[in-house]
């Protein structure tokens, strides 16, 4: 049996890499088994929530595009840092100059964005513009305490046509050029992972991380407590399994093999 099954209440599940790949003219394709290894998860009684760092659309539009690939998933399951951002802004009384995707402009339609005291940073695709990326830069010059805000800190993600620069490169360019660090909302950041866990109600020790980033999946879910198994779909490279800070618990080929292994060895417990 293998060592990361044991006493699995619970199971978070990365989405970009390991459900899908993104890109394409529909928007992403499905990876094969994963429909129905969510379907499976379920069917056991295994809690489930779904962490992703998606930030180039709204959660609604976001979980209308995955029900529209098949699965079975509903926004009140999705753990994301938009969201967690704009709920940041609104208790620390923050006004933010938005450098994100144009599709995920409405998540902040409820917050004040005039005479900005900081700055957010998303995945912006073709928004990451020289132009848009000085201009927070000297938004963040400007202001007496620069407050650097990120939606994930991922260095790149898989597309159907290969892979792509992610919104962490982006953000380690505007701390540098401002001598600032960054706050992550969203992965790896510990309070994305701690929501996770509080809203299916369980301990560190009970639940698994699936993902296809060996350091914001499985090093930021380790660093909570949180065992986690590798995906060799999505953004996965062979190096990652001889990763020199982050060891992942387990690797499988994909969602549908972690699903097997999981549900073979509570077969095997009762």
């Amino acid at each position: 049996m293998a060592s990361w099954t044991s006493g699995v209440r619970a199971v978070l599940l990365d989405v970009s890499g390991v459900l899908y790949d993104s890109g394409g003219p529909t928007g992403g394709t499905a990876i094969a088994g994963s429909i129905e290894a969510i379907s499976r998860i379920r069917q056991v009684g295994l809690k489930l929530r779904f962490c992703t760092n998606e930030s180039q659309a709204t959660m609604a539009q976001f979980v209308r595009k995955l029900q529209k690939f098949g699965f079975n998933i509903s926004e009140d399951e999705v753990t994301a840092p938009g969201p967690a951002a704009r709920r940041l802004m609104l208790e620390q009384g923050l006004r933010p100059h938005l450098l994100v995707h144009d599709d995920l402009l409405p998540e902040f339609d409820s917050i004040d964005t005039s005479d900005p005291n900081c700055v957010v940073i998303g995945d912006a695709a073709e928004n990451f513009s020289y132009q848009n990326v000085n201009r927070a830069f000297q938004v963040l010059l400007g202001l007496e305490k620069p407050v650097l805000i990120s939606l994930g800190k991922g260095r790149y993600y898989k597309e159907t046509d290969g892979l792509m620069l992610d919104v962490g490169a982006y953000m380690k360019a505007l701390e540098y050029a401002c001598d600032i660090t960054a706050e992550v909302v969203g992965k790896p950041a510990k309070n994305f992972f701690l929501s996770a866990l509080a809203e299916l109600g369980v301990q560190p020790h009970e639940a698994v991380m699936v993902g296809d980033d060996v350091v914001n999946d499985i090093g930021g879910a380790q660093s909570c407590g949180i065992r986690g198994v590798l995906v060799r779909t999505g953004k996965y490279r062979p190096s990652d399994e001889s990763h020199p800070k982050v060891k992942a618990d387990g690797y499988v080929d994909n969602l549908a093999q972690a699903v097997d292994i999981l549900l073979a060895s509570r077969t095997n417990d009762q």
